[in-house]
């Protein structure tokens, strides 16, 4: 019995969400039924969070027990050819067994994209907010700032559990541009439920300039209501999460291949 980690990607335009909820079609959902296959006996996966219904993911980390008696190829490719194709494995490898992809990430980091034109795109909307007209404004970068390190966010999403901690440590927030639209990267210890597309809705509509800078400074600050809306799941991809080994070194899973010899374990 080994205890492996694997990182998946995945479209999340059809499931309802990661965690298993019932007989919908979750992520967490697939992977079990596919590990089944392959002679799985444990009750559930480990996860490094949930994303919810059609979120997209290319670093979702998970662990799980199994008695496998292949490499750690032979394992990527079986279960690869188990799960459907909006599923993908992009590594696997047999960490310590007392490494926990939730409790021992040290940031998460997810990606927003934004696109701007005045009809639909089908090719794009699955991966995109699409927005018309573009903001004259220019990137918010000023309301970015804003979330930068430790604060009470529970005015831009709530615990898992009622009366959870809402305090977040955010260590990047900014906007880039490309000929192919705006992209908001942020990275914390963790986030709430809705935080990431509470916070890029907010942003916007400073850069549409239907809300001043300092209304959302306040919502931070004060922790006062913001207000009702938020952007849309599809433009959403938790991109990475971060662990540090035994020996301190940071490990961005997205050069997961190139540092393969730098095994993760628990902190």
């Amino acid at each position: 019995m080994a205890h492996y980690q694997v990182i998946l990607s995945y479209d999340g335009t059809e499931f309802h969400g990661f965690q298993r909820q019932g007989n919908e079609r979750t992520v967490q959902l697939e992977v079990e039924n596919a590990l089944r296959r392959m002679g799985w006996e444990g009750r559930s996966i480990l996860a490094s969070g949930r994303t919810d219904t059609g979120v997209h993911a290319s670093g979702q980390v998970i662990t799980f027990d199994l008695n496998w008696a292949h490499s750690v190829e032979t394992l990527q490719r079986a279960l690869t050819a188990h799960l459907p194709v909006d599923i993908g494995v992009k590594a696997a490898s047999v960490v310590d067994e007392t490494f926990h992809p939730r409790f021992d990430a040290l940031s998460r980091t997810y990606r927003y994209q934004i696109y701007f034109q005045p009809f639909r795109d089908p090719l794009r909307d699955r991966y995109a907010w699409r927005l018309w007209p573009k903001p004259q404004s220019g990137l918010p970068h000023e309301a970015a700032a804003l979330f930068m390190g430790s604060h009470d966010f529970r005015s831009f999403g709530s615990p898992m559990k009622p009366g959870g901690n809402t305090i977040r440590v955010v260590t990047g927030s900014d906007w880039s541009e490309t000929p192919e639209g705006w992209t908001y990267e942020i990275t914390a210890n963790a986030f709430l439920y809705h935080m990431v597309r509470r916070i890029v809705y907010m942003q916007i509509l400073t850069a549409m300039q239907k809300m001043a800078v300092t209304d959302l400074q306040k919502c931070l600050e004060q922790s006062t209501p913001s207000l009702p809306g938020m952007a849309p799941a599809n433009g959403l991809v938790l991109y990475s999460v971060e662990y540090a080994n035994e020996n301190g070194c940071r490990k961005d899973l997205e050069n997961l291949d190139k540092q393969d010899n730098c095994n993760e374990t628990s902190k």
